[in-house]
């Protein structure tokens, strides 16, 4: 009969604590992810641009990329791995 009492109550107190801390974070977020009206339209109009670009093309030819220099390569993964770091702090 204590361990149900006990296991209930805990039950209790971690779900009152959880609930509150999850709507505030949901608050923040959906904050930053609202775009105004403008920059909902200017998304559209560069994803039209996008696929028409794919479509004027032939099927199963993707345009050519140049080549990175090897200096390029090196500063590109520094990038990366700096970026990364700073990602795991």
């Amino acid at each position: 009969m204590v361990p149900r009492l006990v296991l209930a109550a805990l039950l209790c107190v971690f779900t009152a604590t959880a609930f509150p801390q999850h709507g505030k974070r949901q608050e923040g977020r959906e904050r930053e992810r609202q775009m105004s009206h403008e920059e909902r339209q200017r998304m559209r109009d560069e994803m039209r641009e996008v696929y028409r670009q794919r479509q004027d093309r032939p099927q199963g030819v993707r345009p050519q990329r140049e080549q990175m220099s090897p200096e390029e390569r090196i500063r590109l993964r520094r990038d990366i791995e700096d970026a990364n770091r700073s990602l795991k702090r």
